[in-house]
């Protein structure tokens, strides 16, 4: 059997309520993450850095970058 890092964590962590609290936990972050990144990109623009810019800092094309943020961003700064 190919151990895991949650088996790394100990006896403890095999509980499913554990692991059920770490998920929460997880999404929780990326959800934070989600919004602090977006409220970065909006400071960004509005100082006019372009999609370009903003794509090489992220490590995605700028089509990809343009695509998930240009809608949420219509008429706060382009």
């Amino acid at each position: 059997m190919t151990k895991t890092a949650f088996d790394a964590d100990g006896p403890s962590d095999d509980d499913p309520v554990t692991r059920l609290k770490k998920l929460r936990s997880i999404a929780d972050q990326r959800g934070e993450l989600e919004r602090e990144e977006y409220f970065l990109v909006l400071a960004l623009r509005e100082q006019k850095v372009s999609w370009e810019a903003i794509a090489a800092a992220l490590g995605v094309s700028r089509q990809a970058v343009h695509k998930r943020f240009r809608r949420r961003l219509v008429g706060a700064a382009r």
